[in-house]
């Protein structure tokens, strides 16, 4: 149930840009077909507990309803927790923060999201703001689909 716009238009403009971009599921399976809240499929190239935060420059986390189950898994978590200790680049859009807020990484930063999460963000101690696209040291973070051409933008900047 991710918003197919915020998985599919990071994936591919990435992609022009020359990245090597895989899709990572939670569960303990490598290959599982996900659905975007549209239908558009999604197969994972591997799991959360395959990945270790040396091997990765980024991690993007999408919205719509896929933040609220990502966020359910330890290993998600973990990845998300080691990726940022190891200063790796953790983006996310709309309700994508609350995967950051769940690893406890968001403790004052400067952030913006979806505006139904905003008051999560605020309680895990970071400082909201509502803009198009925020970046403060390796996180970036976007409110919405209209936000997405900004949030790749900052994403792909980062990564030069």
């Amino acid at each position: 149930m991710y918003e197919d716009i915020e998985l599919w238009y990071p994936y591919y403009r990435l992609k022009e840009e020359g990245a090597d971009v895989k899709l990572i599921g939670p569960g303990s399976e490598e290959k599982v077909d996900y659905k975007g809240k549209n239908g558009y499929p999604a197969t994972s190239d591997t799991n959360a507990k395959n990945v270790k935060a040396e091997q990765i420059d980024a991690i993007i986390v999408p919205g719509g309803f896929a933040p609220d189950f990502l966020r359910r898994y330890d290993d998600i978590i973990n990845l998300v927790k080691n990726a940022y200790k190891n200063n790796k680049l953790i983006a996310a859009i709309c309700h994508g923060p609350s995967v950051l807020v769940s690893a406890d990484i968001l403790k004052g930063k400067k952030v913006t999201s979806f505006m139904a999460i905003k008051q999560d963000v605020i309680n895990a101690g970071a400082t909201y703001v509502d803009e198009e696209v925020v970046r403060d040291g390796t996180i970036i973070t976007s409110r919405k689909p209209a936000d997405l051409p900004a949030f790749c933008k900052k994403i792909i900047e980062a990564l030069k």
